[in-house]
């Protein structure tokens, strides 16, 4: 079985994972600087910027150089976060960690795995992190400048990002919320970092890790809470990048397709269902 999703995994992670894409202003001083699939944000300010995600270790070439397409300077990132310790979104923060000189931030409960660069530390994985005995599931780790609980604020000069660590896809998870003027209004743009579920992890005894099953349940309560004007996430595909850039250009004048509280809670719902019925056949099970 491990084989099997060591191929899976591998043809999973390829996908987009050294793809540039055009670089764009989402609203304000906020900007996609990601890959193709795997979102990177920055956050501009006049102390310093803030740069969400560093994609896989070879994405963090493309980030720099898509940073410099606005305008920015890599060597400006005063601070680097993260979504979650994995390699889509871990693996390049070393690199974009000695291009800047920026603190990295992780949450405490992700901090064994990013340290390590190594998934089969990651029990929210389930089966899938024993493919790091195939030589996958690993990245290189990078220095831990700060470590964040729940609720924690990070500051650089006027920016201010609020960490939602919402467990399950792993222990630290963390949605990060932030305010972004947009057209003489303050809206509040939230960064889902994951509500996937992994094949085979277990939501009832034995638990994949403790606690997983009433991680998610928290996680689904705290991200409905939050009222998301702009609904961002780690993957592109998840809060419709390519779509909303098209139907900006379509329709000139018309509200912004990233202001999207809607697409936000319909996520979480089909998250949420997928959830629910993952549990409820493994309830029949036992």
């Amino acid at each position: 079985m491990v084989l099997g999703l060591g191929i899976a995994w591998r043809a999973a992670i390829q996908t987009g994972r050294s793809v540039p894409d055009e670089p764009f202003r989402v609203v304000g001083n906020l900007y996609y600087v990601g890959a193709t699939g795997v979102s990177s944000f920055l956050l501009t300010g006049p102390e310093g910027h803030v740069l969400i995600d560093g994609g896989y270790p070879e994405t963090a070439p493309l980030i720099i150089n898509s940073i410099a397409k606005l305008g920015f300077d890599i060597a400006d990132v005063g601070i680097l976060l993260n979504s979650h310790a994995h390699s889509d979104h871990a693996g390049g923060l070393r690199a974009l960690q000695e291009a800047s000189g920026a603190e990295l931030w992780v949450s405490e409960a992700d901090v064994e795995v990013m340290s390590s660069g190594r998934h089969s530390r990651d029990r929210a994985l389930g089966p899938i992190r024993f493919v790091g005995l195939l030589g996958l599931g690993r990245f290189p780790a990078p220095r831990i400048d700060r470590r964040f609980e729940d609720g924690e604020i990070v500051r650089l000069g006027p920016l201010e990002l609020t960490a939602h660590v919402t467990a399950g896809h792993t222990r630290g998870c963390t949605s990060w919320a932030f305010p972004v003027v947009h057209e003489d209004r303050e809206l509040l743009a939230v960064n889902v970092c994951s509500l996937r579920l992994f094949p085979f992890v277990s939501l009832v005894e034995p638990e994949a890790y403790p606690g997983i099953r009433s991680d998610f349940e928290r996680s689904f309560s705290t991200l409905r809470e939050l009222p998301a004007d702009i609904f961002l996430a780690s993957h592109t595909d998840w809060f419709g990048m390519r779509r909303k850039l098209c139907e900006r250009g379509d329709t000139p004048g018309a509200v912004d397709p990233f202001i999207d509280r809607d697409g936000y809670l319909a996520f979480i719902d089909e998250a949420e269902n997928r959830f629910r019925e993952a549990l409820e056949e493994q309830q029949q099970r036992k």
